[in-house]
């Protein structure tokens, strides 16, 4: 099997929020669906040897990965919604976009693919927006973060979703705080020249 860093990752993805179960065969078996795979790798913890939760597949050509990411993403494998996207996109991080949003005022009901549902139509995102919960309960702490690849995807969800009702309860839509800025939000005039211009220098890298 390829070693990770023989990998073409314009022909890979990302695959998350694996249950202990999945094996390279099953993940395998279930990805040569969406078209030929070349390799499958599930990074595992040197000691205990048990898988950590996600894993990279390639495919033969960089189609047959984006068509898995359209057919794969959220299916459930014993029971978890798997998070699909490329493996290029899984790289790049919010803070290089800075398209971060919050959603805020969630109701308990909610998941992480109605989430995905009526977010994911306002454009590409880096990653699938997972729903903020308690370690041990497992209950949604009613909050959760969507990161798209453009500014102007994450505005039209500000625009469309902010103050709409998601199962019965108004949402909150802004852009989130920054990790290591006090008060200070994702979707400043900064950010958005600077990602400007990393569009500029590399647009295929932001191709959704």
């Amino acid at each position: 099997m390829a070693q990770r860093n023989e990998r073409n990752q314009e022909a890979s993805i990302y695959v998350g929020n694996l249950d202990e179960r999945v094996t390279d065969e099953l993940l395998w078996e279930l990805m040569v669906q969406a078209g030929p795979v070349v390799s499958v790798h599930l990074p595992r913890d040197r000691v205990t040897q048990s898988t950590q939760g996600y894993g990279f597949c390639e495919f033969q050509t960089p189609q047959d990965a984006q068509y898995a990411v359209q057919i794969m993403n959220m299916i459930k494998l014993y029971g978890k919604p798997i998070r699909v996207n490329m493996s290029a996109a899984d790289r790049r991080t919010t803070q290089d976009i800075g398209a971060k949003l919050f959603i805020g005022n969630l109701d308990p009901s909610i998941d992480d693919k109605l989430l995905y549902d009526a977010f994911g139509a306002f454009g590409s995102m880096v990653q699938t927006p997972q729903i903020a919960r308690d370690q041990l309960s497992g209950n949604s702490k009613g909050f959760a973060f969507v990161s798209y690849t453009t500014f102007e995807a994450a505005d039209l969800a500000i625009q469309s979703m902010d103050g709409q009702y998601l199962a019965n309860k108004p949402i909150n839509v802004q852009y989130a705080f920054k990790k290591d800025a006090k008060g200070e939000r994702h979707g400043s005039a900064a950010e958005r020249m600077l990602a400007a211009q990393a569009r500029k220098n590399d647009p295929a890298s932001f191709a959704s």
